[in-house]
């Protein structure tokens, strides 16, 4: 019997950082008995939806320098840097092509001036020159993710 409480996916680390683990049965507690959990747990996971089917639609449509633009902007944009640790092979893994792939459009991107990339390092040098690189997709995720997530009076 299926109720939930089992799933068929495992969780992947790609950057290092602190982490807290919970009890899926204290996550279900709190949210039941806070409001204020509940919405941001259900909005997390509205914009969690919204960025899996842009991206199908982004894997379908645009080219792979614009996936890894896109790729890139939104890691960037996670962890408030613009110094990111990505080996080919991960970001291969998470755009769903041979990392050969990803070397190549890596390499125009870092031609273009946009980033320095060696080694699982990947330096942005210039934000806005990426942008212009990637697709509407990174934009509409970004929006997606501000207008669900952003801070809310707690009244």
């Amino acid at each position: 019997m299926i109720d939930g409480n089992y799933t068929r996916s495992r969780a992947v680390v790609h950057v290092p950082g602190k982490a807290l683990r919970l009890r899926a049965s204290a996550v279900a507690e709190e949210f039941a008995r806070h409001a204020t959990v509940r919405r941001l747990l259900l909005a997390y996971s509205q914009a969690l939806v919204a960025e899996i089917m842009q991206t199908a639609l982004c894997s379908r449509h645009h080219g792979l320098e614009q996936q890894l633009a896109r790729l890139i902007l939104l890691r960037m944009d996670r962890q408030q840097s613009d110094e990111l640790t990505m080996t080919q092979e991960s970001m291969a893994g998470m755009l769903g092509v041979r990392r050969e792939s990803v070397t190549l459009a890596a390499a125009r991107l870092q031609q273009g001036g946009c980033i320095r990339y060696a080694r699982g390092h990947i330096s942005v040098l210039d934000r806005g020159g990426l942008e212009t690189r990637t697709c509407d997709c990174y934009h509409t995720i970004r929006c997606e993710f501000e207008r669900l997530l952003r801070p809310r009076p707690l009244y």
